[in-house]
């Protein structure tokens, strides 16, 4: 992933931002490279045959009626929270959103099509999610909630109506389009170009980000074993579709860690990852408990990856974070 051009005060000032930014964008983008190295043979099959090409074309002229679907689905599982939340209807236009998924969608059915990786196509549309984030938050950080939600059951939509075959390497790039409007990537970018290279935080966090997923598989597996018989809206925990949703959840939560590590400040947890959690997972009838063993589970990782210097970094941001989602906020009985 790149980075968007910023404009700094110096040459030499601006030399090391871009040094700290690029190494943290293209340590994420590296994240792909590594799920996708061993399907490099398939890629090529997929190419000679041509069999993208026509999923891609096939798959387009369905996207007006998917944005549409997807926005009647959004709009059923969250219109009672507007009004539980008090957020203003008018930051939410129906039309803007779905235009938005389209063309979104539209531009990554063609880099699918052109078999264009997935780490490259994460740079070429990193900016547009990015804007598109920024433009629904700018008045309200709880309205991410609906765009995520039209964005995810868009890209559903469009693997149920894909070949089962194809699926897996269709879904690698639907997932980066998920990754940059659930997760506050661009934030996350912004706020490593203010160290210099070798700064500790910076380092704590680069430390963390290669291990991103694999911390989240781990955590997922444990709570499919703790929780066998677990449902939630869509299905059961075990479900392939509700675990990627859990994986990007767990990557999500890591991600605003490391903005807080990054920003010395709570207030990405305060302001956007703790509402969009109170808007989302009750309606979804995820448990709190559950969440609070993920949480667990992540504090455990964090400090099992990182030595005690530089998990310290993290502490306080943790412990705040384990504290919004305690029972005695949360307690599972109100959901």
């Amino acid at each position: 992933m790149e980075l968007q051009n910023i404009s700094f005060l110096s040459e030499e000032v601006g030399g090391l931002e871009t040094a700290a930014n690029q190494s943290f964008s293209e340590a994420w983008a590296k994240k792909y490279l590594r799920k996708l190295a061993e399907q490099d043979d398939r890629v090529e099959v997929i190419k000679r045959s041509g069999i993208a090409t026509e999923i891609a074309r096939t798959l387009m002229q369905t996207l007006r009626t998917t944005s549409i679907q997807a926005w009647t689905k959004t709009e059923a599982l969250l219109s009672q929270e507007v009004i539980r939340h008090q957020i203003d209807p008018q930051l939410i236009d129906p039309w803007a959103v779905t235009k938005d998924a389209h063309q979104i969608y539209q531009t990554a059915l063609s880099a699918y099509a052109e078999q264009i990786p997935p780490p490259k196509f994460s740079t070429w549309i990193a900016k547009d999610l990015g804007n598109i984030r920024q433009k629904y938050m700018a008045d309200d950080s709880r309205a991410i909630g609906f765009i995520s939600m039209q964005f995810h059951y868009s890209g559903q939509m469009l693997l149920n109506l894909t070949p089962p075959a194809q699926q897996s390497s269709l879904s690698a790039y639907f997932k980066v389009i998920d990754d940059h409007l659930y997760m506050p990537l661009q934030r996350a970018y912004q706020a490593a170009a203010q160290y210099a290279y070798d700064a500790p935080p910076l380092q704590a966090v680069q430390q963390l980000l290669p291990l991103c997923s694999e911390i989240a598989i781990k955590i997922v597996e444990q709570a499919m074993q703790l929780y066998p018989n677990y449902h939630c809206y869509t299905g059961r925990l075990d479900d392939t579709n509700i675990q990627i949703s859990s994986l990007r959840d767990i990557e999500m939560f890591q991600v605003y860690l490391w903005v807080c590590v990054l920003e010395n400040n709570i207030s990405a947890v305060q302001q956007e990852l703790f509402p969009l959690c109170i808007m989302l997972y009750p309606r979804l009838k995820v448990r709190w408990e559950l969440v609070r063993h993920l949480i667990h589970s992540l504090g455990t990782e964090i400090r099992s990856r990182l030595e005690p210097q530089q998990a310290a970094y993290f502490l306080p941001y943790y412990k705040s974070l384990w504290a919004m989602f305690s029972p005695q906020v949360l307690p599972d009985s109100k959901l």
